[in-house]
């Protein structure tokens, strides 16, 4: 006999709301005019960079950009829009782009596993130059769109997020529906909630064909994360044929693509809700797909090219499993991670993505073996047309919120793509694929005062853009110096400055690691010290 699930009564779908986030206190503006001068500008459309410019911004639009000159060649005054009482800022030899779009986050309240501020990581998106964002899961879906309409009206110091609940999950009072017809209930549910879109992660196959098919209905937009336990009756193929917009990470891309089998091959003793187990065996997947530029292969890249589906990969979240040393002692854990959010990081088979319970060199190798196939296929789809975002999906696998954003651009640019590319997809394909390139995404007249600024130039080395910078040696002085790091995120004409956005976010880890008693510097990944 079957259970029924829960009625979707007041009670469960309006839970008592968290704590709020804290009122906005940075940020200078919206000015009624507003001119940056003299930075070289990356319009994120693709063009190369021009400039020296002034860009005009009125109250949170750009209403004029001028180019003023030539690089290394004095600035006639005259050629230069007037100030009019407005308000300026010298961007002389620094870089300008649009603000960085990122596909993939999540954001909690205090009350999820890894109990850090919900401040501390809008913090560290804005300053890393994140503007706008699709949220794919939060604990609380009530609380999580509250959050981004108040961002939206800069009641808080963060992106913007389109928000899409997690089809299925209790964070909207009930577990994945039984019936096609309450799947439809749900989605329209979320629709009065107010969500930009749904994020699918596996259902039932009648249940999930009428989710999507209620979602287009409503013109909510999706994506999906192919989970393995419902992959074999909805590959890409067959979700994007019933409407699916996107996806997240990659499965359900090689599944489409078998050709000698019809599920993956997996080990005898293998159990899903094992992580281990799980992301072992995914870095083991993408050799079982057809081999690049066979038929099979072709036949689904051009399919879902003719869909106009998007691409979001995340690498960043699985980067980890090539080199898990490398990722645990990256420089920004030391000053920028929660100490409650490294031990949600470390092994332990309570918290997702710490799955490092013995993590082997072959589970290394193969993983990179994978990411060698992974990369080639979403290389060879941008190449051919088709959209591709950056999503980092941080705050699990040692990827760090901001840093895991960089991240990703930086393994973009090691699959293939030129440092324009990344750029582009960073932004305007980013905003493309959230139907919100009206307003956003790129650098052009009438569209939202979203811009971000770094001193050096990031087509030369997108290291530049981490919070921590890149290291240089100045021949000059025969120091080591650090340089980058972004100077400003503008949002909505708003100008925020990120280097004291970052040391917000340091102060908030030394003083939690203070109440802790925990000293400054590298955390130890071991919880029983290792002698030998």
């Amino acid at each position: 006999m079957a259970i029924p699930s829960p009625a979707l009564t007041q009670t469960t779908v309006n839970p008592p709301m968290p704590d709020p986030v804290e009122r906005r206190s940075e940020g200078e503006g919206p000015y009624r005019r507003l001119i940056l001068r003299g930075a070289y500008m990356i319009d994120g459309t693709g063009a190369p960079a021009q400039g020296p410019v002034d860009i005009v911004v009125e109250n949170d639009r750009i209403a004029e950009i001028r180019v003023v000159g030539a690089p290394k060649l004095a600035i006639d005054p005259d050629k230069r829009p007037a100030l009019n009482g407005g308000e300026e800022i010298d961007l002389s030899g620094s870089y300008i782009m649009p603000g960085f779009i990122d596909t993939h986050l999540h954001l909690h309240t205090m009350k999820s596993g890894q109990r850090v501020p919900p401040e501390y990581v809008l913090k560290l998106w804005l300053s890393h130059g994140i503007t706008h964002g699709r949220s794919v899961g939060s604990d609380n879906t009530r609380w999580i769109i509250e959050t981004a309409r108040r961002s939206a009206r800069n009641e808080i110091t963060g992106p913007r997020m389109e928000v899409y609940p997690m089809f299925g999950r209790k964070a909207i009072g009930e577990a994945t529906p039984d019936t096609p017809e309450k799947a439809r209930q749900q989605i329209r549910l979320m629709k009065r909630l107010g969500a930009s879109g749904v994020k699918f992660i596996g259902a039932p196959e009648n249940i999930l064909i009428a989710a999507l098919d209620e979602a287009n209905k409503l013109e909510l937009n999706s994506t999906m994360h192919h989970a393995q336990i419902a992959v074999t009756h909805s590959n890409v193929l067959d979700t994007s044929a019933a409407g699916l917009k996107s996806m997240e990470h990659w499965y359900g891309l090689p599944e489409a693509m078998f050709k000698d089998r019809i599920i993956q091959r997996y080990p005898s003793d293998y159990i899903y809700q094992d992580e281990q187990n799980r992301f072992a065996e995914a870095g083991r997947l993408w050799k079982q797909a057809s081999a690049p530029g066979s038929e099979k292969w072709n036949t689904v890249m051009e399919t879902l090219l003719e869909r106009d589906f998007g691409l979001s990969p995340t690498f960043t979240a699985y980067i980890a499993t090539r080199d898990v040393m490398r990722m645990a002692r990256a420089k920004w854990h030391e000053e920028y991670t929660m100490p409650q959010l490294w031990n949600w990081y470390r092994p332990n088979r309570d918290s997702h993505g710490a799955y490092w319970f013995y993590w082997t060199l072959n589970d290394e190798i193969e993983w990179k073996h994978n990411y060698r196939l992974w990369m080639q296929f979403v290389n060879e789809y941008k190449n051919r047309g088709g959209r591709v975002t950056v999503g980092s999906d941080s705050g699990y696998t040692y990827n760090l919120y901001g840093f895991g954003y960089i991240m990703e651009m930086e393994l973009l640019r090691e699959a293939g793509f030129s440092e324009l590319e990344v750029l582009h997809s960073a932004t305007l394909q980013g905003a493309r694929q959230l139907g919100i390139d009206a307003d956003f995404g790129s650098i052009e007249v009438g569209k939202k005062a979203d811009f971000v600024v770094v001193d050096e130039n990031p087509l030369a080395n997108l290291h530049v853009l981490r919070g921590t910078g890149a290291v240089r040696l100045n021949d000059d002085t025969g120091e080591v110096e650090r340089i980058g790091g972004i100077k400003y995120t503008i949002k909505d004409g708003i100008v925020y400055d990120a280097v004291q956005l970052r040391r917000d976010v340091r102060n908030m880890v030394k003083a939690e690691k203070d109440k802790l008693g925990i000293p400054a510097g590298p955390m130890p990944i071991e919880t029983v010290p290792y002698e030998n």
